[in-house]
């Protein structure tokens, strides 16, 4: 009988480490062109995840450290909507360092004029949809705590790394608000920015912001609308399409965090560094997850519109 129970004993174990072995290699499936995947996916980076589900379905090079440009500012809406008793109502002040940061670093901006003030949820349009440099750098300085605008700022983006931290976004760092590295040290990889990218979604406000295509906004003080839009052009190009960001750097390369939702489904993907075309990459890897085909034919931006 103990003869028995430890050939039965040997074979459990066999089993389990059958099992265990098995949990070890699956992740690799996500790596570089996955078999069963989307084809032809020109990004450096790139991952597909089940929104729902919270379920892997693709990914390349998913875990491996990539600079994110301005899909930063993600992290920067979900920091300011996280926090407690946020009035979405609260006047913010446009000040003139926000204008000369912008055109100190050449950056995407919302324009915003110096004097205006406008709201908390006015300025996340702007953050979100023209990728207003100006807009984050309005937020953090309102959002972060000190006695300077450069100790609130550094504050603000602890914060972020904070945020990341707790939703178990072990490859990601934040040296910045929008995306502007001084020294290379804002990275992210696909796998975690689209755990960001699912838990922004679950924000009401957020999600209404990032799925819009143009809005105007009036001042509250002055009589001047400003008119965003997206710079996301797979909104109004792909069905289900709902967001959530672009980014581009010349370190960082061509980058977009996208979902679509078709029926009661969202998937979330992402791509970093893509050197031929996000877009279509994009729609490819949708599509592959939709089971679908779908024929391209991307929104075109106004002229006026900011490039990112």
């Amino acid at each position: 009988m103990e003869l028995r129970n430890r050939s039965v004993r040997r074979r459990y174990a066999a089993a389990i480490a059958s099992a265990v072995a098995l949990a070890i290699v699956l992740p690799t499936a996500t790596t570089a062109q996955a078999e069963g995947g989307p084809s032809d996916i020109a990004a450096q980076g790139a991952f597909l995840l089940d929104s729902g589900a919270n379920q892997a379905l693709w990914g390349k090079d998913a875990d491996t450290r990539r600079q994110m440009a301005s899909t930063t500012k993600i992290m920067t809406a979900v920091t300011v909507l996280n926090k407690r008793g946020l009035d979405l109502d609260k006047q913010i002040t446009i000040k003139q360092s926000y204008r000369d940061y912008v055109e100190r670093n050449g950056a995407s901006t919302a324009d915003l004029r110096t004097g205006d003030t406008l709201t908390v949820r006015q300025l996340l349009y702007g953050l979100m949809l023209p990728s207003g440099c100006d807009a984050a750098y309005a937020l953090a300085d309102t959002f972060g705590l000190g006695n300077t605008e450069a100790a609130r700022t550094r504050q603000f983006i602890a914060k972020m790394n904070k945020t990341a931290e707790d939703l178990g976004m072990t490859n990601t760092r934040y040296d910045s608000f929008d995306g502007i590295s001084s020294d290379g040290n804002n990275y992210t990889t696909p796998r975690d920015s689209a755990t960001l990218a699912r838990y922004a979604l679950t924000n009401d406000t957020l999600a209404t912001v990032v799925k819009t295509t143009t809005t105007s906004q009036k001042a509250v003080n002055v009589n001047r609308t400003y008119r965003w839009d997206n710079t996301n052009k797979l909104l109004g190009s792909y069905d289900g399409a709902i967001g959530i960001k672009t980014g581009t750097g010349t370190a960082a390369g061509p980058c977009l965090v996208f979902a679509a939702r078709r029926g009661d489904r969202t998937v979330v993907g992402v791509i970093l560094n893509d050197p031929t075309n996000r877009y279509p990459d994009a729609v490819r890897m949708l599509d592959w997850a939709f089971g679908t085909k779908t024929e391209l034919k991307l929104r075109r931006l106004p002229q006026s519109a900011q490039k990112d």
